[in-house]
């Protein structure tokens, strides 16, 4: 299959490597998979570069927008928490401890259910949530801002049926 590319990305010179080497690893997983990792890479420098600014780790910020994303009050159950972020409760606990410790989000009773609780942003948290998003998404913004429209929505279609196809789904309402 001839396929003449008229521009090339860094992915192309590592596929034109293994084709040479292990042609039949060269395939479509191949390529699908190192440019998704190479698209996350450059969008994660843009928004880290912005965190930084906030004192922000870039897991706790996926905390605070996760929350604010929630809607008012702004505050989720400990388990959807983990479960949307894809971490684990130990790995959740220490993040909302720090969090806490910053005054960014408070931890309350469940007044329905005595063996539960909720992870809620302060006002503060809500503030620095909403702050280092806008700067996440201006500086992910500049650096796709060369990107054709349709081209940008051509690959944001194509990613979507990939990950259905896979089977990936939902994991919480975000409601």
């Amino acid at each position: 299959m001839d396929r003449t590319i008229a521009r090339r990305d860094t992915v192309d010179d590592l596929v034109d490597a293994w084709r040479a080497e292990l042609p039949a690893v060269a395939g479509p997983e191949l390529e699908l998979g190192k440019r998704a990792a190479r698209l996350a890479a450059l969008l994660g420098e843009a928004t880290n570069a912005q965190l930084t600014r906030f004192g922000l780790t870039r897991a706790e910020y996926e905390v605070l927008a996760v929350l604010r994303a929630a809607g008012e009050p702004y505050r989720l159950r400990p388990t959807d928490l983990a479960s949307r972020l894809l971490l684990s409760s130990g790995g959740t606990s220490n993040l909302l401890r720090r969090l806490t410790g910053a005054g960014l989000v408070a931890r309350e009773a469940d007044a329905r259910d005595a063996r539960s609780s909720w992870v809620r942003l302060t006002t503060s948290g809500v503030h620095i949530a909403e702050a280092s998003v806008r700067a996440a998404s201006s500086a992910q913004a500049a650096l796709l801002h060369s990107v054709p429209e349709d081209t940008a929505r051509a690959a944001i279609d194509a990613l979507r049926e990939v990950l259905v196809a896979l089977g990936d789904e939902p994991r919480v309402s975000m409601r």
